[in-house]
């Protein structure tokens, strides 16, 4: 990362792969101030939506009644897959007007943190298994305005974020292995969910699954404490642009499909 000074406010240059940025100071955040809740939250994965038409697939799902907008950056190193830098998300911004949650799937997080913060994330995510630092991570999310979340691969104990409770906004569990979409569902992350919601207790921290979820998981998570579903082919599925309806109807499914499960 280096520093710009070549005009009066100072930017700077964050190289990620082949992508250079020139990031402001000023993003756009949520229109709206994020109050805690646990209410069921769907926030569809952009990396199933058109990727030539990214800021009208976000304008379309929020139209169509998701929450919050997931955006899942990979490196290629750290996951075997390459997706989306701070530039794409600087440029889909202006069009999402509630929450962007970016969830860093890249090693090493920390030079990027300004970076992803100045492209108007509401919430950045770190993986507890990308560096050595993951306390020193979550502070620089925090102090470059962001809220903080903390991810754990499927292989990875809850215990891994027990003495991270404190500094956290969010608990990431990845239901499936990082890197693609469409991936099945593992079963036995439900347990890992249950045992978050005890540690985490009356704390106001989310807990966000991501992968395989649609109908038939959502349930599952929902019951064991989880509130933030991150779905991408199950809630894509069927529309677009131009045909949006389907998306709605998807979100819908999976909404109250949880929302059964707390009944």
């Amino acid at each position: 990362m280096q520093r710009d000074n070549s005009d009066a406010g100072s930017r700077f240059i964050v190289t990620l792969g082949d992508l250079d940025y020139k990031g402001g100071t000023n993003a756009q955040k949520g229109s709206y101030a994020m109050q805690f809740d646990r209410t069921i939250k769907i926030a569809p994965s952009i990396l199933s939506a058109d990727f030539a038409n990214f800021g009208a697939e976000c304008q379309a799902i929020e139209a169509q009644g998701c929450d919050w907008v997931h955006v899942d950056v990979m490196d290629g190193h750290f996951v075997p897959n390459i997706t989306f830098g701070p530039a794409t998300c600087s440029a889909i911004r202006p069009h999402i007007k509630g929450v962007m949650d970016v969830h860093l799937m890249i090693a090493p997080v920390d030079p990027y943190i300004e970076a992803f913060a100045a492209s108007g994330a509401d919430f950045i995510t770190a993986h507890v298994e990308a560096g050595p630092h993951i306390h020193r991570t979550l502070q620089a999310i925090r102090g470059a305005g962001a809220k903080a979340g903390v991810a754990l691969n499927p292989a990875t104990r809850a215990e891994e974020v027990e003495y991270l409770l404190d500094m956290v906004d969010m608990v990431c569990v990845m239901t499936v292995n990082p890197g693609f979409g469409g991936q099945k569902f593992i079963h036995s992350q439900v347990e890992k969910v249950r045992k978050l919601r005890a540690m985490i207790g009356d704390r106001p921290i989310h807990i966000e699954i991501d992968g395989g979820v649609d109908p038939t998981t959502a349930p599952l998570v929902a019951a064991a404490g989880a509130d933030v579903l991150v779905a991408g082919s199950a809630v894509f599925r069927g529309g677009s642009v131009s045909n949006p309806a389907p998306y709605g109807e998807n979100i819908r499914a999976i909404r109250e499909a949880a929302n059964k499960a707390l009944a």
